[in-house]
C-alpha cells in the first residue's frame, strides 16, 4: 500500500515589506535633467561611483527583509529596471525580491507621499518601512535598530510609526547660494524616557507664528521632561503598521507626511477627544542619531550631493576604463566610468559622472559635472553643475553657475546677435523673454 500523505508545507509570512521612493529629484537639477529623450534618474546618480539606490537597497538587505517595493516616475522605469536586472546589481541584492512599479507624474507637478502611498496600498498587506532612496545611513545605524524599536513598542503600548532623525553637520567648504541651499532642521518635541515624538513643526504652523513655537499645556502636563531640538533632519525613514494605510484613506486631503500626516497625529497622542474617534493605537516611537555616531546625510540638493560623494572619497576615486593623460592633476575628486581626461588637467574637488571629457588645460574646482559633458581646452570651471551633455566651450571661463543645455543651446544665437551688432536695449529684452 503507498503512502500519499504529505508533509504539509509552513506558510511564512512576511513581517515587513521595505517601499522604497525614488522621485524625479527636482532639487538636484540640473543633474537629473534629461540626456536628449534620456531621463537621468536620481536614483541612478552615483556617489562615489556607486548608484545612490545602492545605499539603501544594501541597508535593507543586511536587516534580512526580502521584499521591496520600488516606486518611480513612469519615465525612469527603463533605466532602473536595467540596472536593477543588470549583473552587478543582481549579484549584489541576490537575496533581495524587487517589485518596481511607476507612478504617472511630472517633473513639474510630483505627488506628495501620502498620494503615492494611496495609490500602492493594495500592494502593501503587511507593516512597512518607508525608505527615500537618496538615505544614506551610517554603518552604527543598522535597519535592525528601528525595527527592534518599532517591535517592542508596537507590543508594549501600541505605536503606531516609528521615525528617524539624525544630527548632521556639514562641512566647512560652502556652496554657491546659485546651488540652492542645505536642508533645513524641523524644530521637534519628543520625550525621551519613551521614546515618542509629539511635536512636528510644519508649514502651516511656521506661517502663523515663525518667531515662537506654540505647544498645549496638556502636552507638557503630560510629558513633563519633553525635549525640544531645532537641530535636527527628518531621515523620512518610517516604520510604519499597516494601519497607517487606513488612516490616509480616511484624510485624503494630506498629501505630504512630514507636514500633513505626522503633525496631526502628534496632536492625537495628548488629546484623547479626537484620539477616541480612531479605532487604532495612536503613537510616534522615535530614534536619533548623533552627528558624533557616523555620517548620516539625506542627498536630496546639490551641496548635499557633494559633499557625500567628498565625505565617501579620501582622496581621489576613478572609475573603471577612464583614461588620463600626463601632467594632469586630479585631488579630491570622484570620476565616473570611461572618462577621458587630456593633457595639463587640473580637478580639485569635484565630481564627474561617466562620459565626461575634459580637454587639454581645463581647469575644473568644486565642480558636478553631468554625464557626457564635454569640457573644452584651457577651460575654466569654478563650482558649477552641468546638465548631462552640456558643453563648454575653448577657453570658457564660469563661475558659480548651473549650466543647463538650454543655455548652451542659446549660446549661438546670442553670439550671432553680438557680431551683428545688437544694442544694448535689444539684448536685455532677449534676456527678458
Amino acid at each position: 500500500m503507498m503512502n500519499f500523505d504529505v508533509t504539509p508545507v509552513e506558510v511564512v509570512t512576511r513581517e515587513f515589506v521595505a517601499v522604497i521612493l525614488a522621485g524625479f529629484g527636482n532639487e538636484l537639477l540640473p543633474l537629473t535633467g534629461e540626456h536628449g529623450d534620456e531621463p537621468c534618474p536620481k536614483a541612478l546618480l552615483p556617489i562615489s561611483n556607486k548608484p545612490m539606490l545602492d545605499y539603501p537597497l544594501s541597508w535593507v538587505e543586511q536587516s534580512g527583509i526580502k521584499d521591496v517595493l520600488l516606486i518611480c516616475p513612469s519615465s525612469h522605469r527603463p533605466a532602473i529596471s536595467h540596472y536593477i536586472h543588470s549583473q552587478s546589481s543582481s549579484a549584489s541584492f541576490s537575496s533581495v525580491h524587487i517589485d518596481l512599479q511607476t507612478f504617472d507624474e511630472s517633473q513639474e507637478l510630483s505627488a506628495g507621499t501620502c498620494s503615492v502611498l494611496r495609490h500602492f496600498a493594495n500592494r502593501i498587506k503587511e507593516d512597512f518601512i518607508l525608505i527615500p532612496c537618496d538615505f544614506i545611513p551610517p554603518p552604527s545605524l543598522p535597519l535592525s535598530k528601528l525595527l527592534n524599536k518599532f517591535r517592542t513598542d508596537t507590543m508594549s503600548d501600541g505605536s503606531i510609526v516609528t521615525s528617524c532623525w539624525y544630527e548632521h553637520k556639514s562641512d566647512k567648504q560652502t556652496t554657491p547660494d546659485e546651488w540652492g541651499s542645505p536642508a533645513q532642521p524641523t524644530p521637534i518635541v519628543w520625550d525621551h524616557l519613551s521614546g515618542t515624538l509629539l511635536y512636528v513643526d510644519s508649514p502651516h504652523e511656521v506661517d502663523k507664528n515663525s518667531d515662537e513655537l506654540e505647544l498645549r499645556m496638556t502636552l507638557l502636563s503630560r510629558y513633563p521632561q519633553a525635549k525640544l531640538s531645532s537641530r535636527l533632519l527628518d531621515s523620512h525613514v518610517y516604520v510604519c503598521k499597516r494601519a497607517v494605510l487606513d488612516l490616509l484613506a480616511q484624510k485624503t486631503r494630506f498629501d505630504s507626511l512630514r507636514e500633513d500626516f505626522f503633525p496631526w497625529l502628534c496632536k492625537l497622542q495628548y488629546q484623547s477627544t479626537k484620539r477616541e474617534k480612531y479605532a487604532t493605537s495612536i503613537r510616534i516611537g522615535i530614534i536619533i542619531h548623533r552627528a558624533d555616531d557616523g555620517f548620516a546625510i539625506r542627498v536630496n540638493n546639490l551641496p548635499a550631493y557633494l559633499e557625500a560623494n567628498r565625505h565617501f572619497v579620501a582622496d581621489t576615486s576613478i572609475g573603471d576604463f577612464t583614461r588620463v593623460e600626463e601632467k594632469s592633476t586630479i585631488k579630491k575628486s570622484t570620476i565616473g566610468k570611461h572618462c577621458i581626461i587630456g593633457k595639463m588637467v587640473k580637478i580639485v574637488g569635484c565630481v564627474l559622472l561617466d562620459h565626461c571629457v575634459i580637454s587639454d588645460g581645463a581647469k575644473l574646482d568644486g565642480c558636478i559635472l553631468g554625464n557626457s559633458t564635454t569640457v573644452g581646452s584651457k577651460a575654466e570651471l569654478i563650482r558649477c553643475v552641468t546638465q548631462a551633455g552640456y558643453e563648454v566651450k575653448d577657453n570658457e571661463s564660469v563661475r558659480h553657475e548651473k549650466l543647463d543645455i538650454s543655455d548652451w543651446a542659446a549660446q549661438p544665437e546670442d553670439s550671432e546677435g553680438d557680431v551683428e551688432g545688437s544694442t544694448g536695449e535689444e539684448e536685455s529684452d532677449e534676456d527678458e523673454d
